[in-house]
């Protein structure tokens, strides 16, 4: 597999159903995902023990870590330290996300694969 691709060429995991998606580029020791969110969609409580930081691209989430709970919109960030029970709920508009683990997110690979299409971010080059 090539070290260089487009987000596009990269194949979307239903991380929770068809209201999640993510697409991963996954290394040796950390991992970043676009991760799609539907309007409303609904990322339940749970935790990992791989520490997790992010930002809002596009739309608004709101994230609840630990006892926190906030609505990021665009340029919003997250840090999820390791085992820390979080989880979120996409604004109206759905959102678009950054997600990078440490160590890489490897749980995700049994996970079942989306039918291919393209990716909501970034939009297609005309």
């Amino acid at each position: 597999m090539s070290n260089l691709r487009d987000i596009g060429d990269v194949e979307a995991v239903d991380v929770w159903g068809e209201t999640v998606k993510a697409r991963a580029v996954v290394g040796d020791n950390a991992s970043f995902a676009i991760v799609e969110l539907t309007p409303g969609a609904i990322v339940p409580a749970h935790q990992h023990h791989n520490e997790q930081m992010g930002i809002c691209i596009e739309g608004s989430v709101t994230f609840t870590i630990g006892e926190e709970r906030r609505e990021l919109g665009p340029g919003g960030t997250w840090l999820i330290p390791s085992n820390a029970p979080h989880d979120a709920v996409a604004g109206p508009g759905g959102a678009i996300l950054l997600d990078i683990f440490s160590p890489a997110r490897t749980d995700w690979n049994s996970l079942p694969r989306s039918t291919p299409r393209p990716p909501v971010w970034p939009p297609a080059r005309e």
